[in-house]
């Protein structure tokens, strides 16, 4: 298995739904910004729902930090659509919910469970310079948390502009961070 972490977006492009409009969303459209590429199994099931739902909640929040959230399953744009229509939960999305019929994105990311043609409940976090920073996968009964996802890419951003310091664990922004050195070894 190679590692995630460092390496490069995969160039993609597909059709998405947001907004009451359909469009196209393509790799070279994230470059110079940070992005969260949040996979989930399928539209009309039942955690998902849930975890969509907490990261309408908080994409101002995500929004304020210069993030772009896309959500992503191997349903079809006009699933998404639909699912949208008839649910008061999703229609509280303002984010790209990214269309992935052929399995291809979620391939790519290793989230994609062919024998079914569904995503694994994976998360990634994305610098604008297109590497992955953060990488997370759930088993499809484990919902995830946007509070602590806001978190960790805050610790991501803060460490991507202080190259010489480090986020401890539970860190928050605004806490002390660590500025590693030999002085440091063996007196955390």
């Amino acid at each position: 298995m190679e590692p995630v972490i460092n390496s490069q977006l995969p160039d993609f492009k597909v059709q998405a739904y947001q907004n009451g409009s359909f469009k196209t969303v393509t790799s070279s459209d994230l470059k110079g910004k940070w992005s969260i590429f949040f996979f989930y199994p399928a539209d009309f099931t039942f955690v998902c729902p849930t975890e969509l739902e907490d990261m309408a909640d908080h994409y101002g929040k995500f929004q304020e930090l210069g993030v772009e959230v896309y959500s992503v399953s191997t349903d079809t744009h006009f699933v998404h659509k639909a699912w949208h229509d008839a649910s008061e939960t999703i229609r509280k999305i303002k984010y790209p919910m990214l269309a992935d019929p052929t399995g291809a994105l979620s391939s790519a990311f290793g989230v994609l469970i062919a024998e079914e043609g569904l995503a694994y409940r994976g998360t990634f976090v994305v610098n604008p310079e297109g590497k992955i920073k953060i990488a997370e996968i759930h088993d499809n009964g484990i919902g995830r948390n946007a509070a602590e996802l806001l978190r960790k890419v805050e610790a991501a951003q803060f460490v991507a502009s202080h190259p010489n310091e480090v986020c401890p664990a539970k860190w928050k922004k605004g806490n002390a961070t660590l500025t590693p050195s030999i002085d440091l070894v063996g007196k955390i």
